[in-house]
């Protein structure tokens, strides 16, 4: 089958901002892992108690505008510099002033927003990575917009390296010099891992700019100065031919409505994380054990479930810019078509990592972090995992389709549905009222947004070949992974591993049965000859 020029250039990007998210998440886990044997489960729970800080910050001065900047220049990528720089100076604007409010505030947000002293001198280091973080954010929504990758990929790798090299060189200075290490020693390598992304993008898009950089792996040749591929070259731009005006004003227009968005929507998840330690010491628990079991949760069973989410996020992230540039040529079969793929193979990856988190999910707690609560935490939320996955894909469709009020709207009726679970079920039903209200307001969600999907670009929808179809692949595959692990022969084999080897080959094994039925299954539907038409 051949594919377009833009076809190939989307599936490049994505496996390319796939395979670093994957190799981002696999380091991520031994980080995890190293953390929680260091700080503990009581220090990973402080630490994911300060995070919804930056979280907000994040909102406000990054997250929104880079969006807003992906999208205004995949639309208009002859301005595609004069918007960056827009976006850039407004960015880090806000960053710095949010930076110096919080690191004058520390103490009194630790007392009396997160209600935990313990916090407050964590919240400088937050405070000085949020400027970073606003820079390396506008940089990275430049390059999605142009349609490239590689910086914003490779970005990801090189925070995550220096974090872990950051956080392994003091830890081991401390330990040498005999001192006791606290989750002081998280914090700080989040700051070095934002620092050190900040300068990445930096020398990158000064010495790499998007509009004079070679074609991604998977496009077609062009000139250097055909706008279509390469948008317009940074050096003929000037103020005279794009007044910042010009980029500004609209930029701000599109970000503004993201802004308020993410700002309620971190507001409520800040809103949550304050609230779960509380309602768990109302259902009998102590203030310590209540901050473990947090931990546990946030710092040990949910980035498990998240790992898969590295295909999906980076997908995600190149639907926005692509299906905002078929919105503006008027190509609704094209909005149509991706919005089928995107649930197609949204719901694919979520069924089997069902399979694979509830058969395996029990063993990864005990043998990775050495917690029964975390396997039994990663079983109950592997259900989660088709709607967190669809809601993922087809929220960045909607805001890519200009409907970034929709999502709001919808993404707050669902944590609104989580909070009430967390403020009314913890005190009565504990750890598991917080577990069935991430799977509800999943569901809800997911559900929304393809209820509006629908009313804007119709599309295909088959219950039997996106759901029943690979379901069965499912059991057929684990039938097979089954045996093939009780097999005298490489039963041995297997006995002899680490667990966690153990887990990660049977793991491999099931989705290559189930990724080898699904490839046999599309073949024979594209393989059947279509009757000739009578003439």
């Amino acid at each position: 089958m051949k594919l377009s020029p833009k076809k190939r250039a989307f599936l490049a990007g994505a496996l390319l901002l796939a395979c670093t998210g994957f190799l981002c998440r696999i380091l991520g886990f031994f980080y995890r892992i190293y953390l929680s044997r260091t700080i503990g489960a009581e220090g990973l729970g402080l630490y994911n108690m300060v995070h919804p800080v930056f979280g907000i910050c994040f909102a406000l001065c990054a997250g929104s505008i880079q969006t807003a900047v992906s999208q205004c220049v995949a639309a208009n990528m002859k301005k595609g510099r004069t918007i960056f720089l827009s976006g850039a100076a407004a960015a880090l604007s806000i960053s710095v002033f949010l930076a110096v409010l919080i690191w004058r505030s520390a103490d009194l947000l630790a007392a009396r927003i997160l209600m935990e002293e313990r916090c407050a001198p964590l919240l400088p280091y937050i405070a000085l990575s949020i400027p970073c973080s606003a820079v390396h954010a506008c940089i990275n929504g430049y390059y999605y917009g142009m349609q490239k990758t590689k910086v914003p990929a490779f970005s990801q790798v090189a925070e995550q390296l220096v974090r872990m090299g950051i956080v392994f060189l003091i830890a081991d200075i401390m330990t040498g010099r005999g001192m006791t290490l606290t989750v002081q020693l998280a914090v700080i390598g989040h700051l070095a891992g934002e620092a050190a992304s900040c300068l990445f993008t930096l020398l990158a898009v000064c010495l790499f700019q998007p509009g004079r950089s070679v074609p991604e792996p998977g496009s077609d040749p062009a000139r250097p100065d055909d706008p279509a591929v390469f948008g317009a070259d940074p050096r003929s731009e000037s103020p005279q031919d794009h007044p910042w005006q010009d980029a500004f004003l609209p930029l701000m227009a599109a970000a503004f409505p993201l802004m308020g968005t993410r700002l309620v929507l971190n507001l409520l998840a800040s809103t949550e994380a304050i609230w779960i330690p509380e309602r768990l010491r109302a259902f009998g628990f102590s203030p310590s054990d209540a901050l473990s079991v947090y931990g546990v949760l946030t710092g040990m069973a949910l980035p498990f479930i998240l790992f898969p989410s590295a295909i999906t996020n980076s997908i995600a992230v190149l639907l926005l810019p692509a299906v905002a540039r078929a919105q503006s040529e008027g190509n609704r079969r094209q909005i149509s078509s991706t919005i089928s793929a995107s649930i197609r193979y949204s719901l694919y990856m979520g069924i089997l990592c069902i399979g694979v988190f509830t058969l395996y999910g029990s063993d990864l707690g005990s043998t990775v972090f050495h917690n029964g609560n975390a396997g039994d935490f990663i079983v109950i939320l592997a259900w989660l995992c088709p709607f967190l996955y669809l809601s993922t894909t087809t929220g960045s469709i909607l805001n890519g389709l200009g409907k970034n009020t929709t999502t709001f709207l919808q993404n707050t009726a669902a944590m609104l549905l989580r909070l009430g679970f967390v403020f009314f079920g913890i005190p009565r039903y504990g750890m598991a009222a917080l577990l069935w209200g991430m799977l509800a307001s999943e569901l809800f969600l997911a559900l929304l947004h393809l209820y509006s999907l629908e009313k804007l670009a119709p599309f295909s929808w088959n219950a039997w070949n996106m759901i029943v179809k690979p379901a069965f692949f499912l059991a057929v595959s684990i039938g097979i992974t089954r045996f093939f692990t009780a097999w005298e022969i490489t039963g041995a084999i297997f006995s002899r591993l680490h667990g966690f080897l153990s887990i990660c080959l049977q793991s491999l094994i099931l989705s290559a049965c189930y990724g080898g039925l699904l490839l046999s299954f599309h073949r024979n539907r594209t393989g059947r000859c279509i009757p000739a038409k009578k003439t």
